[in-house]
């Protein structure tokens, strides 16, 4: 069994907590937070030691997997030193997103990643529910045909008002969902808007070109209502289009030469519980890759994709900008 502790015990931190307590190849053994309160409660509810200091926990535990759980600024800016220190005493990592709302600290931790040969992974959930699965064989059974264009949309109501919190904290999302289904893009146009009141740039329109030629656009938006379907990603080819509707709720899949419609629904009997099922598969997808000796440039939803998002929210930001086109590096 894989030892885990986990960094952050916030709301995050517990529920990552919770999936790895019903993960068959892991076992939690401690949990840490600067908040003594916070250790102490989560390790009461969960019967692991607490921590409040992480270099702690790392000398004292034989931990094989440091979940880091942290937010800050942007949700990030407290992913780097857990992330670097858990890397650095030779444990494998798997990150909340974003990977850091910090470029040059995201592209340090990859490569730090890298250099010490250990699993980096990020919660990058939303493609990690059977529906994804099965539009991803779709894709690379050939489907669709050859995929001309993907349609991304993602909306939630946030009322924090940093100038780029609504990029950096949720695109990352909706863009390794892009990836996930197009691959790598290569040019960035965004058209940014606030709302009357408001610092955050809470809606965006961004245009994007992949690197093998598919054209896609993101919709986004922080005004939104959590009372209905937050998300929606629609891929098409020149044999068939599909819609992936609220992240695992419903598939429907068009074939252009047939009148017969191929549809996927989320089942309770056997299927997600709720959104929270999907943070479930993807720590347990984790643990099973680690388990299994995975090559750390095979992990699902890395380091690295979750750099790739970033450098994309990061491009879109500069094209605001400046007004122009950004080419990335692929």
């Amino acid at each position: 069994m894989l030892k885990v502790g986990v960094i952050g015990m916030r709301g995050i931190g517990n529920q990552h907590a919770d999936c790895y307590v019903s993960s068959e190849h892991a076992e939690l053994v401690a949990v840490c937070d600067l908040v003594q309160e916070r250790a102490d409660d989560a390790a009461a509810r969960l019967g692991v030691k607490p921590y409040y200091d992480m270099h702690d926990m790392l000398d004292s535990e034989g931990l094989d997997i440091v979940d880091v759980s942290t937010g800050g600024v942007e949700n990030g800016s407290d992913h780097y030193a857990p992330t670097i220190a858990a890397l650095d005493a030779g444990r494998h990592v798997l990150c909340e997103k974003p990977i850091s709302n910090d470029i040059g600290e995201a592209r340090e931790m990859v490569a730090r990643a890298r250099e010490t040969g250990f699993c980096f992974g990020v919660n990058l959930n939303h493609r990690f529910c059977p529906p994804a699965f099965k539009a991803k064989d779709w894709v690379e059974e050939g489907r669709l045909g050859e995929v001309n264009f993907i349609n991304m949309a993602l909306w939630i109501g946030n009322p924090k008002d940093d100038e780029f919190f609504h990029l950096r904290a949720l695109h990352p999302h909706s863009i390794d969902v892009m990836r996930y289904f197009c691959g790598s893009i290569e040019y960035v146009q965004a058209f940014l808007k606030r709302s009357e009141g408001r610092t955050c740039w809470s809606n965006a329109s961004i245009n994007m070109k992949f690197a093998n030629g598919i054209i896609g656009h993101l919709t986004g938006s922080y005004d939104m209502t959590t009372r209905h379907p937050m998300e929606r990603c629609e891929v098409a080819g020149t044999k068939g289009r599909f819609v992936l509707d609220n992240v695992y709720e419903d598939l429907t899949l068009w074939l252009h030469d047939s009148d017969e419609v191929t549809s996927v629904h989320n089942s309770i009997f056997g299927g997600l519980a709720g959104f929270g099922d999907t943070f479930r598969m993807r720590i347990h997808r984790f643990c099973e890759q680690v388990a299994e000796g995975a090559d750390p440039e095979a992990i699902e939803a890395s380091g690295a994709d979750a750099l790739q998002a970033q450098e994309v929210i990061e491009a879109a930001i500069k094209s605001h900008q400046i007004g122009e086109v950004i080419k990335l590096e692929v």
